[in-house]
């Protein structure tokens, strides 16, 4: 009950209903479970298990004894989870190791028994494609190469414009490469550097990001935030330059097992690991003459998940789905979101500060988010709403853009403070950006108090400016709406943006 995976993606999956995918991969096997296959979807449930499958296969040929031991057992117990949680639809999906593996075929038949489905055995041309959509899936813009490092494999694919070049996989996953170098770092260097230099169009890259997917690289991504006490500890789309990068993987391939067991943000279970995706990344870095490494948590998973949808739900933008989905769970009215992007619009086009293209979505993800905070005690809302947005677990935005949406929040709550928690984020994003987000969020707290956060008050009512004056109007029969909490409000706003405040009724 096993198949080749063709070139074409699965059938559509269904948006409804828990949906699942259990990855077995040469060092690791995981059961991901997600509220929906969505164009964001969010993990309810994530569970891994270090096998190490693919420990032995460069040595002889076959699958780890006690890996396929580890790995039937964390297989047999994800079956059992798959019908406690109710998952509608399950795919499960093998990578490097089985697929190189002599006794792969037989492996893959004890997995199959667990279900009543095939088990896809992904192609490293497939295994590429599907890291790479992941990445397009999380980050529409990306320009430059995924690498996908796995325990036994490593996946490029060149995307740029949201289309992907065709992938290539290379045995150099740091499970096979210790064991073909027999421990020897000096010798995998020599390993990685025949398989690079085969890879014609890598110098074509230069002066262009590596997208960098994989357990042992997210790593290495902790250990850098730590370095530098980066205050905003979210992986995806974390920014590490290309020179840090180096300096940082060089300095991890010379630290020996009781070394690197010391640093306090590495799991126990990848340190044997680390040295050599510590040089993989180093060669990678040196072949490509990429200008920075920017750290994604969508990989391959994503990818199949993204690989299923339908075409209208691709063409959704992930950010401000990702937005809906927490406000649907977080906010009293989900559906204000569109009222308040809608009501701020004159703040930001062309008659006031003006707005990019990306500047406007930010604009509108912060409208979406700007109740999440509502139920918390009043003295803790402001903090509560900039971490809750900060951290959220949403992609299509770089951390810049994180830090914006986070500083929206707290204005909202909090009018013109400073914050002060997560240290100060106002350093970490320009003098424009900083300044836009407290314009936007003194709005949104002006438009909360306003309409008593309920639907279908702002429509009836304008916020409009021009050079002089920043002017609420409101029709006659609301003007009991204006009282001093609101006009305190609508002062406030004005005198941030450097105009007087004016109510016109009628």
């Amino acid at each position: 009950m096993t198949s080749n995976s063709p070139g074409k993606g699965p059938a559509h999956t269904s948006r409804k209903g828990p949906y699942g995918i259990i990855d077995i991969g040469s060092n690791s096997v995981r059961l991901v479970v997600y509220a929906g296959a969505t164009r964001s979807p969010v993990p309810i449930f994530n569970e891994k298990v270090m096998a190490g499958l693919g420990r032995s296969v460069a040595r002889t040929g076959k699958l780890d004894e006690q890996g396929v031991e580890r790995a039937i057992k964390a297989v047999r117990r994800f079956a059992a989870l798959k019908r406690e949680i109710g998952i509608k639809k399950l795919d499960v999906v093998a990578t490097a190791a089985v697929r190189d593996a002599a006794d792969g075929p037989d492996f893959l038949k004890k997995i199959a028994a667990f279900f009543d489905q095939e088990v896809r055995l992904l192609s490293g041309e497939e295994e590429a494609r599907l890291a790479a959509s992941g990445i397009l899936s999380a980050i529409p813009d990306a320009d430059g190469v995924v690498g996908d490092l796995g325990g036994g494999s490593l996946e490029l694919v060149a995307v740029s414009s949201g289309t992907l070049a065709p992938g290539i996989t290379m045995p150099l996953g740091p499970l096979r490469l210790e064991a073909a170098s027999e421990g020897n770092l000096a010798r995998a260097g020599e390993i990685v550097d025949a398989e690079l230099k085969k890879v014609e169009w890598l110098s074509s890259m230069k002066g262009r990001p590596l997208y960098a997917v994989g357990g042992v690289w997210r790593n290495l991504a902790r250990i850098h935030m730590a370095q530098f006490n980066y205050p905003v500890r979210v992986l995806h789309h974390y920014v590490i330059p290309q020179r840090d990068a180096a300096q940082l993987a060089g300095l991890l391939e010379k630290m020996g097992p009781k070394s690197l067991a010391r640093i306090p943000d590495i799991s126990s279970r990848r340190i044997p690991a680390l040295p050599y995706g510590a040089l993989v990344l180093e060669r990678l870095l040196a072949a490509t003459g990429a200008s920075h490494v920017v750290i994604s948590s969508f990989g391959l998973r994503e990818g199949v998940v993204y690989d299923g949808l339908e075409a209208e739900e691709k063409r959704k933008d992930p950010l401000i789905e990702g937005c809906k989905d927490l406000a649907g769970r977080l906010a009293r009215f989900p559906e204000h979101g569109q009222e308040l992007a809608s009501w701020t619009e004159a703040l930001f086009s062309d008659g006031g500060f003006g707005e990019s293209a990306a500047q406007k979505r930010l604009r509108h993800a912060a409208c979406i988010l700007a109740d999440i905070g509502w139920y918390v005690h009043p003295d803790y809302r402001s903090q509560h709403a900039m971490q809750q947005i900060l951290l959220a677990p949403v992609v299509g935005i770089d951390h810049p853009g994180r830090m914006f949406l986070a500083r929206v929040g707290f204005h909202r709550h909090e009018g013109n403070a400073e914050a002060e928690v997560l240290g100060d984020l106002t350093s970490r994003l320009s003098k424009e950006e900083a300044y836009r987000a407290r314009i936007l969020g003194l709005a949104l707290r002006l438009a909360f108090s306003l309409c008593a956060a309920r639907l279908g008050v702002l429509p009836l009512t304008r916020l409009r400016m021009d050079e002089k004056c920043v002017r609420l109007e409101l029709p006659k029969k609301i003007e009991s709406f204006m009282g001093e909490t609101v006009q305190k409000r609508l002062n406030a706003l004005a005198k941030a943006a450097g105009r007087t405040a004016e109510v016109v009724i009628g």
